[in-house]
């Protein structure tokens, strides 16, 4: 990959990256977060704050949580207006895994943006197909 973690490191946090030893102990935090900020059934406990206090500032924990929050907001917000990914992601598998989730997407409510007339993959506010 251009910037940011190695395709091994990425394939790793898909599969089992507590175990992994591509991962030093800031980042297994740091996806331990990811996983607890965006699960329902998991929490950010005293316990595991205080861990995460000891690996980082106060002003690096409040910018990791922003980036996970700005994230899973997107993952939410994105698909109210049919906004797709854009293929920035050069695993195989993830690539396999966005274009089946893309096929059912398109399936469940046929709500493609150019059924619209617009040729983007963002929607216009309040075009949507399902009403």
């Amino acid at each position: 990959m251009q910037n940011g973690a190695s395709a091994e490191k990425v394939e790793a946090a898909l599969s089992n990256y507590k175990k992994s030893p591509l991962f030093s102990t800031r980042e297994k935090l740091a996806l331990e977060l990811c996983e607890r900020m965006t699960y329902t059934s998991k929490r950010v406990t005293d316990k595991f704050f205080a861990r995460l206090k000891r690996n980082y500032s106060e002003e690096e924990l409040v910018e990791l949580a922003a980036i996970i929050a700005l994230e899973n907001f997107r993952s939410k917000f994105n698909p109210v207006f049919a906004v797709e990914a854009h293929g920035f992601c050069p695993l195989p598998a993830v690539k396999e895994v966005a274009a089946q989730a893309t096929s059912k997407f398109h399936e469940a409510g046929g709500r493609k943006s150019t059924e619209h007339g617009t040729g983007s993959s963002e929607r216009a506010v309040g075009a949507r197909a399902d009403g």
